[in-house]
């Protein structure tokens, strides 16, 4: 019998069925996060490289935020999945999660295109240095927030203002965890300095899958304290 995507739904329990369903499902879910992340590759492309964009760049990642989060729900469902069937999990995150995805991603990315305005035209603005080094840790800090608060919104059902609670909270709670999210933010930022946004939406589902490692204390501390 056949299982999603026409994948036999035993692949065998030995070495050999194991990592041909790690690979399968890491691929198909690394494609549609991809595809998912279509829309942002495109708002991109369209805006010129230049510094007046700088507001805008940040805001065109809000679109990705659903898909990213339905690669994070659809990764970590693989180890208690009876049957290899991403596409399934990947298309339930997303209907899960879309909200709340955005809930929480536009008013980030709306943040930091403000700060990087800011930092960017410094001296048009009358900001002395010192402040945009301030601005600038700022804007780290909102970003490695939205980068936890999707991953949370992504695996539990809590209200989106508790999410961002949470985010802030573990934030200073676990500062390895959040060295190791700024470690990904860094390589992120990394692939698409030296290959360009295109690679880092291919690359994204191990992306992905290194920031549910990164940051497995931080889902660990959150069910057994919040999830009964």
């Amino acid at each position: 019998m056949a299982g999603a995507a026409g994948v036999p739904r035993d692949l065998g329990d030995g070495v050999l069925g194991r990592i041909t369903a790690r690979v399968y499902w890491s691929l198909v879910v690394g494609v549609l996060v991809a595809l998912g992340c279509v829309p942002t590759l495109v708002l991109l492309a369209l805006l010129d490289r230049s510094t007046g964009n700088a507001l805008l760049v940040p805001v065109c990642l809000a679109p990705a935020a659903p898909f990213l989060a339905a690669g994070i729900f659809a990764l970590h469902a693989r180890a208690s999945a009876d049957e290899p069937a991403p596409a399934r999990a990947f298309a339930r995150g997303l209907r899960l999660g879309w909200l709340d995805a955005l809930r929480l991603w536009v008013p980030a990315t709306a943040v930091l295109g403000v700060v990087l305005t800011s930092v960017v035209h410094r001296e048009a603005a009358g900001i002395s240095v010192a402040y945009a080094v301030v601005l600038a840790a700022v804007g780290v800090a909102v970003l490695l927030w939205a980068v936890q608060a999707l991953l949370l919104a992504s695996l539990f059902s809590f209200r989106a203002r508790d999410v961002a609670r949470l985010s802030v909270y573990y934030l200073g709670r676990r500062p390895r965890v959040a060295v190791g999210l700024l470690a990904l933010v860094v390589v992120a930022g990394g692939v698409v300095w030296v290959a360009g946004e295109v690679v880092l939406a291919v690359v994204a589902a191990a992306w992905l899958a290194f920031l549910l490692r990164t940051a497995r204390p931080v889902l660990d501390d959150v069910r057994a304290r919040f999830v009964a």
